[in-house]
């Protein structure tokens, strides 16, 4: 139990060049829900990303974060899991969190086949993918941790 009682909840998130999705697990860590996908102009500019997860984090009675990992079918770990990797030591030193990093292959790739078999538009799938991306990242992880149980 967190603070004043309320139940701790694990967050996933999904980080692109200019896109973070969010997802946060349930109280009893049995299922993801899609959050939010946060936006930045410039790949490199992280403080406001930086401090929405921080408020998230707090909102939400964050226990651990777990952060995708792509990468690339053959095992081998590219330019992109190199910074998602950094991403999620910032996250570390920045909330003193537990993060853990989730395979994330072909998330992306499913998150978009569930919005074209939901006939969401093209243009309108952008507003979407990332958080459920999240939520599929965050989902695969739950489920391996109440395999375990």
């Amino acid at each position: 139990m967190g603070i004043g009682g309320q139940a701790l909840r694990i967050m996933g998130l999904d980080y692109g060049s200019k896109t973070v999705g969010v997802a946060i697990s349930d109280e009893l860590l049995v299922t993801a829900q899609p959050v939010e996908t946060i936006i930045r102009k410039d790949e490199n500019k992280l403080r406001k990303t930086f401090a929405r997860i921080e408020t998230l984090i707090e909102e939400y009675n964050i226990e651990k974060v777990v952060v995708g990992l792509p990468i690339h079918m053959d095992d081998s770990v590219g330019e992109r899991a190199k910074l998602s990797i950094a991403f999620a030591d910032n996250i570390k030193r920045r909330t003193g969190l537990e993060v853990v990093m989730e395979d994330e292959r072909l998330s992306t790739f499913e998150a978009d086949q569930i919005l074209v078999s939901g006939n969401i538009k093209a243009s309108e799938r952008k507003k979407y993918i990332d958080k459920i991306a999240a939520s599929f990242i965050l989902q695969d992880y739950l489920d391996k941790f109440n395999e375990k149980k």
